[in-house]
């Protein structure tokens, strides 16, 4: 998961670029880059660390120029602790690109034994992105051989690329001298959308990128499709993919993305309304109403959902913790002895609302077990009569491998455990958790147009159909901080439909 942003603008892009990223800023922490073009040239600037904390304002100045992209970094595969694997990604020819990424491709390595072998390209990092950039470029270079470049010349490249590359993707890439390219995976794993401004169109990740900086929301990039914004601002599109279908990623709307962002035509904020409210009717199956005394949500993502439950089930509704918004989401923090140490630094109690009560935690997912088990026992140790905890999403049993940090099974708490054994992990006096089928009709009925989702991690059907566990155990060694075995792999059933 990453935030990415492209635009081609009548003026200069450096500060748009910030500030889009500074609203994108939820979908990486670890590092964050900036690449502008003036005159065919490039100005870079990337570095490990927060947006706020990258740019300073000699930074800014030396990005000048009206075309640019940009993108915040959240690692799953190669070196997180290097500079190197930050993002955008250069290569000189054909034309010069710099390309941007938010996904994870899952043939990374295949393609990048072709790249050497065949394709004659070298690769310097462990990025699959700096593959992916070097797939498009090889592909754009043979289909223009020379010739000035036309946009059906990237359009034809982009086919190829989808071909090619397996996973999730969705890439904005910026070719000096012509203008901005963007193009989305044939299952739209990851998001994309687009706006425009006063002449100027921007590409990003999130809706509420576009609207952030005063950018009109226009449509989302279809799966499969290509966008070439030429330098003049002239938008051109096509469909680029043999058998394009839409699947977003469930967990985005569940966890990922902003609440006020609208994907795919779902509003965030309503998917988690509607998540809340079929988690009511699993949690009167489990705990009777009147003996919870209060609903508390655990910040911040699962606010939505606290509340809908609580006015369905008539109970009140409370915040019984208090965040710190200077320290960065657990979940995205590499590291298990780093994300364990943050919970308390990251939440502190407000003792009157547990004291003497029994107490409904609401959480949106809940995937390694570590901060829910911390949890539970702040709500005890501030008194606290009984814990009982909810989650709007299903248990997390299986790894992602499209661009989510959650893919070794040892680290799912779900994984191999049922219910009541994850219970007694985390600790709580009840365990209730959304069931898949109640989670794709609650999201799934706000777009009928949807034709289905990646829930890979809850439901082990992974879209692209080619993930067997070989192939979760080999993507595994690339990921960040990856050190499954082979032994903890071969534990991880797969279900039978799953390809």
């Amino acid at each position: 998961m990453c935030g990415i942003v492209g635009v081609v603008s009548q003026a200069p892009v450096n500060q748009l670029i910030y500030d889009a990223l500074l609203l994108l800023q939820h979908r990486g922490q670890d590092a964050a880059g900036i690449v502008t073009q003036q005159e065919r040239k490039f100005f870079m600037h990337k570095a490990k660390g927060m947006v706020r904390d990258v740019f300073r304002t000699r930074n800014m100045r030396s990005l000048p120029g009206n075309c640019g992209l940009g993108q915040v970094r959240y690692p799953t595969a190669g070196n997180a602790y290097s500079e190197e694997e930050a993002q955008p990604f250069y290569v000189n020819a054909p034309f010069g690109i710099v390309l941007v990424h938010n996904g994870n491709l899952t043939n990374a390595q295949v393609l990048k034994a072709e790249l050497f072998s065949t394709d004659h390209r070298h690769i310097n990092t462990e990025s699959d992105s700096e593959v992916l950039l070097n797939v498009l470029a090889h592909e754009i270079e043979r289909t223009t051989r020379g010739l000035p470049l036309q946009p059906q010349d990237l359009f034809t490249a982009v086919r190829q690329v989808h071909r090619r590359v397996k996973g999730s993707y969705a890439v904005i890439a910026l070719i000096a001298g012509h203008g901005v390219l963007a193009f989305r995976d044939p299952f739209g794993i990851r998001p994309l959308c687009l706006g425009g401004s006063h002449g100027s169109t921007l590409v990003a990740s999130e809706s509420v990128a576009l609207e952030g900086v005063g950018y009109n929301f226009e449509r989302n990039v279809e799966p499969g499709e290509a966008v070439f914004i030429d330098l003049d601002g002239k938008v051109h599109a096509q469909q680029c993919a043999d058998t394009p279908r839409l699947n977003p990623c469930i967990f985005e709307f569940v966890y990922l993305a902003r609440p006020d962002s609208v994907m795919d035509g779902i509003s965030v904020y309503q998917a988690r309304l509607n998540l809340g409210e079929s988690l009511a009717k699993r949690v009167i199956s489990t705990v009777p109403p009147n003996e919870i005394d209060v609903v508390i949500p655990i910040p911040e993502s699962s606010r939505p959902s606290a509340a809908q439950l609580a006015q369905l089930l008539g109970l009140p509704y409370r915040e019984g913790f208090v965040k710190n918004r200077y320290v960065g989401r657990t979940f995205i923090m590499p590291g298990q002895e780093v994300r364990k140490k943050s919970v308390r630094q990251k939440l502190n109690v407000i003792a009157s609302e547990f004291k003497g009560r029994n107490v409904l935690l609401v959480d949106d997912s809940i995937v390694r077990g570590t901060t829910s088990k911390e949890i539970v026992q702040m709500a005890r140790d501030a008194g606290a009569r009984k814990v009982y905890l909810a989650s709007a999403a299903p248990p997390v049993r299986y790894p992602n491998v499209y661009g989510i940090d959650m893919p070794t099974s040892k680290e799912l708490v779900a994984n191999n455990r049922n219910v009541e054994e994850i219970r007694q992990l985390i600790g709580c006096d009840a365990l209730i958790y959304q069931d898949v089928d109640g989670m794709k009709r609650a999201i799934g009925s706000l777009n009928r147009k949807i034709e289905g989702f990646d829930a890979s991690c809850f439901d082990g059907i992974y879209v692209t159909g080619d993930i067997t566990a070989d192939d979760i155990t080999r993507l595994n060694a690339n990921r960040v901080g990856g050190d499954e075995s082979q032994e903890e792999t071969s534990r991880l059933a797969l279900p039978n439909h799953a390809d």
